[in-house]
């Protein structure tokens, strides 16, 4: 949302999809704490799969933001609109993991962790659309899995937002209020409605029935890339 935000405000396509993404996972770092503490008081969150993976994590999103703070925000709006895709397309087909099929060791989950990082700051999101479908494809439990990918929010998120700022410090064209690519006033607005929200949604997320949250989901990703791929067209 925040890139169609950006360009109704007139910003160049290249700043704005920056911002975008620099201001999405500065907003994820404080909203990821609100949701992982909601999770954890229901014992959703698997702390040993968070103290394995979170190193790569780290690597991974700030390395991934170097990268992304230098490609051209069309080609970047493509590669954010097939991601989508085959996300909610996934979602939708709900494939069953070999029942045999177990986590991979310290090794295995640093390097799950580096390409989880690394997409992540490419897209600006928190990594449970990456990290759910990666721990529920080990056979975790769906409700653990989003607690624990609530947790791995928080690294991608501060990692990430180091990154975006410091790539984008005294970039040329950036608004009034920007702290290289994270947009403050963007990120008061939305810290401050996701706070509240965040616990609320932890709290449906237990609750619910998975395979509808999973398919409503995947209809709103659809609309989203559709969007976005007719402004790249």
């Amino acid at each position: 949302m925040l890139v169609f935000t950006f360009k109704w405000q007139n910003l160049s396509p290249d700043i704005g999809i920056h911002l975008a993404i620099g201001t999405s996972l500065a907003s994820i770092m404080f909203t990821a704490v609100s949701s992982a503490w909601a999770h954890h008081r229901r014992g959703g969150v698997n702390w040993q799969v968070f103290r394995y993976i979170a190193p790569g994590i780290l690597m991974g999103t700030y390395c991934g933001s170097f990268v992304a703070a230098r490609i051209p925000a069309r080609y970047l709006q493509i590669f954010f609109v097939a991601f989508l895709l085959y996300v909610a397309t996934n979602m939708l087909l709900n494939k069953k993991p070999n029942a045999s099929r177990q986590l991979p060791g310290f090794a295995g989950m640093t390097g799950a962790g580096l390409f989880i990082g690394a997409i992540s700051s490419l897209v600006g999101i928190g990594g449970g659309t990456l990290s759910v479908p990666f721990l529920v494809w080990h056979n975790v439990d769906m409700r653990r899995a989003v607690g624990t990918s609530a947790a791995i929010g928080f690294p991608i998120a501060l990692a990430g937002t180091l990154g975006f700022i410091t790539n984008g410090w005294n970039a040329p064209g950036l608004p009034e209020y920007a702290l290289g690519f994270v947009y403050l006033p963007a990120l008061v607005g939305i810290v401050a409605v996701s706070m509240f929200t965040a616990p609320i949604g932890a709290g449906i997320a237990h609750k619910l029935p998975v395979p509808r949250l999973k398919k409503f989901f995947a209809c709103f990703l659809y609309v989203v890339a559709a969007k976005m791929l007719m402004d790249v067209l």
